[in-house]
Parts: structure tokens; sequence; C-alpha cells
């Protein structure tokens, strides 16, 4: 930790075993790569975490060197307003805006919502996320997890209605709600809604690639539709109104805490209902994202619990219940 009235930055790559393999349409993964900005002033020290996307041709690698490359205007006096014209949108930005918003509460005294003037978090409940599998597999996972009052499906394509009757069958009494990673096809589109809806699935997520979701607002949707990939800050909600019926804001996609609060706002503004979501990676992901909670229908941020060891000081899990975060993680 550095004493000094110039703040210093550095960013780094840490990775975190997965507990088993996350498998999702696009793919498995074992570790969560994270990238943490870290900012030192006077002693003390602000931290946010990111998880670059290669979806969105992010990696820990080049998330680091944007945020190096930030040095000289955090030194220069940089604040978190300045920061979101000087970097774009994506899983760096986030990294650097969670570290000073955290930077500023330990120097305020504060805690971060109180800072933000945003309502004080929660205990929410958190979905927790069943793998991408046969049939026969997700029901196996889905029986060890039929405790848990949320449980979030991930979805393929092909076969679908067959793995959410087998999950269904072994969580009769949890709510369910789907994630399809853009691996539906307008073909398929209706029979798959039909096949959720009628399980008593709550809602869909990204169940058409983003940019060929058209047919959105053309069918009858059985159950709420979640935006995902097709949004990614507060500048994309309007246009996709008629298509959608809720949005997952994740702060690697909008950039940080910053705009996914104000996203938040003009996401209720304009009806849709919000889900508050992560990627997999520790709890210093996670604790920003519990600001959000307040205005969140569905609350996504078993991150984790997905992890086979979360870092020192991390969010209290009770079961599916998640708690706000104690100064010593973040904010």
């Amino acid at each position: 930790m550095t004493s000094s009235k110039v703040p210093a930055l550095a960013g780094r790559i840490e990775r975190f075993p997965i507990a088993g393999s996350f498998t999702i349409s696009r793919g498995a993964k074992k570790e969560a790569a994270t990238v943490v900005a870290e900012l030192s002033q006077n002693g003390l020290t602000g931290r946010g975490e990111c998880v670059p996307y290669p979806r969105y041709g992010e990696t820990p690698e080049a998330a680091v060197v944007a945020i190096e490359a930030m040095q000289a205007a955090v030194a220069g006096g940089l604040t978190r307003q300045a920061l979101q014209a000087a970097m774009p949108p994506g899983a760096a930005r986030n990294a650097l805006d969670c570290a000073l918003i955290d930077l500023e509460a330990k120097a305020a005294g504060q805690r971060a919502w109180n800072l933000l003037g945003r309502p004080e978090p929660g205990m929410r409940t958190t979905a927790y996320t069943i793998s991408l599998g046969t049939p026969e597999a997700m029901a196996a996972a889905t029986a060890k997890a039929a405790h848990r009052p949320l449980l979030k499906i991930k979805l393929g394509g092909d076969g679908d209605a067959m793995r959410i009757a087998a999950v269904r069958k072994a969580a009769p009494e949890s709510e369910l709600i789907v994630d399809a990673n853009e691996s539906w096809s307008e073909a398929n589109l209706e029979a798959n809604l039909a096949a959720c809806a009628a399980v008593g699935v709550t809602l869909v997520e990204q169940p058409l690639p983003a940019g060929k979701d058209e047919a959105l607002a053309r069918v009858k949707r059985p159950l709420m539709v979640c935006a995902d990939e097709s949004v990614h800050d507060r500048h994309s909600l309007a246009p996709l109104r008629a298509r959608y019926d809720a949005v997952n804001i994740k702060l690697d996609k909008t950039g940080g805490l910053t705009e996914a609060l104000a996203m938040a706002d003009a996401a209720q503004a304009l009806g849709f209902e919000i889900m508050i979501g992560c990627m997999v990676a520790t709890s210093l992901s996670m604790a920003p994202a519990m600001l959000v909670t307040p205005q969140a229908r569905f609350v996504d941020l078993d991150g984790p619990l997905l992890l086979a060891r979360d870092r020192d000081h991390g969010l209290r899990y009770d079961g599916s219940l998640v708690y706000p975060p104690d100064v010593a993680l973040w904010g």
C-alpha cells in the first residue's frame, strides 16, 4: 500500500479455479481469470475486479494494458465522471470505476451507497446456475440444488425442451429462470418458449443472437424475455422495448457501477424488469453489483458459489441468501 498524495494505479490478473466446470452454449471453462484494478493513495487502497469477456473480443492481458494506460490520467486527478468518456464501456473500465468508488468511499469514511446517494442494499436471494449438459446430467445437478429457491438453467438449442422438463422434475418447488446464451433460432423460438412456459419457467434470457432478435417483437411471449448480450448500457435500451420485458445489467458490460446505476434508473423508467447479473468471478466483482439489487426483480450474483475458493473477506452467502459487502472487501 502506497502513501502518496497522488493516486497510484496498477492492474493484475488473478486466477480462481471453478468447482468442477462451468458450461454454457459457447463452451466450458475451469477457471475464472479476473483482472483487478488497484488504486493507492494516502495509505488507502481502492479495488475493482472485472472479467474480460471473449464474446466481446476482450482478454485479461488487454484489460490490464487498458487499465495501466490510465495511470497518467489517474495521477492527474481523473474522476469517475471523467472516466466514463475517457475509456470505452467494458470490463477494464468496470474495474477502474469500481476502484475509484472504493477509494473515494474509504477517503470519505462512508459506505459506497451513502457516497452515491443510493439505498442501502439488504440481503437478497441469488439465483444458482445449473450448467448446460445432457438432460440426465442437468437433472442430477439440479437435484443437488433443489433446495435453492431460484435456479438459473443454462440451455443450448437442440434438445432444450427435454432439458428443461428434466430440470423441473428434479426441482419441483424452485423458481426457474433460463439462459439460452443466444443459442436458439427463429425456427425453434416459439416451441422452446412454450416448453419453458409449460413447466412454469418465469423468464428466458437472450434466446436469440444479439442483432438477430427481431422475431421477439413478432411472436407472443408466454413468459418474460430478458436481454443480455443485446443490451449493454442505457443508450441501448429504448430500441429493445418491443422485443424484451427485462434487461440483465452486468457491470462488465456497462463499464462499471456508475453506468450500471444510471442504466437501472433508465430501464425502470422504460418499464423493464431488471436482473442484476455477473460473470463467474469472486466477491470483489459481486460487491459493487449489490448496489443495484434494490431495483432488481432478479438477482444473479452466484459467481463465488461456483468457485473452488473465493478471495479473503468475501461476501457472506447463507445458502442462496447473499449479504452486502463488509468494508474490508469493498465500498
